[in-house]
């Protein structure tokens, strides 16, 4: 794995891990410490699949661990016994992480860009899930939180998967909400 430090005055790919049991892609570090600890699954629901993305924020480093799961899909849309599997699987795919908050960017009901069906059910599905903080961020805020704190590093440089960019953008803007909230 090839580890990313990156700060507002430096840049450096050969930096060594703060920790070796670390198994970041990418770290991004700020000059002002606040001792936050937080682990954060971004979601976009494109149809009738989860794309996700961990990210985790810990003493001003994010980190994207190694995560076993990219994408989740929902096999068949007219069942139940499949929408419980789906549920079950994310379910366990949180606690197996220990995610602290699940956060889905959220779409309109109505008009051009409308989510379907099948995206509301699996939205339904995930905030259903016991023991499970779930937050729906606007796509407005999203702009709006990464135009305050704009993302540090290319988002080619961070070994994701295009298709996550979205997830990415979402848990990286909540991290920051959650960071300079008021």
């Amino acid at each position: 794995m090839r580890t990313l430090v990156i700060s507002r005055y430096e840049t450096s790919t050969n930096t060594p891990r703060t920790n070796p049991k670390q198994s970041a892609c990418a770290i991004l570090r700020r000059n002002h410490r606040i001792g936050l600890f937080m682990k954060v699954c971004g979601v976009d629901l494109n149809s009738n699949d989860a794309n996700l993305c961990l990210l985790s924020l810990e003493d001003e480093l994010f980190q994207l661990p190694d995560f076993r799961s990219r994408r989740l899909s929902l096999t068949s849309t007219h069942n139940a016994s499949d929408l419980r599997y789906f549920q079950q699987t994310f379910a366990k795919l949180m606690e197996d992480y220990k995610v602290d908050t699940v956060v889905i960017r959220q779409r309109p009901i109505k008009g051009k860009f409308a989510g379907g069906a099948v995206g509301f059910k699996l939205e339904a599905a995930i905030e259903l899930i016991a023991d499970l903080d779930v937050v729906i961020m606007s796509p407005t805020d999203i702009k709006e939180s990464i135009k305050r704190n704009p993302i540090a590093v290319p988002f080619a440089e961070t070994g994701l998967k295009a298709y996550q960019e979205t997830a990415f953008n979402t848990a990286y803007a909540y991290l920051m909400q959650a960071k300079y909230a008021d």
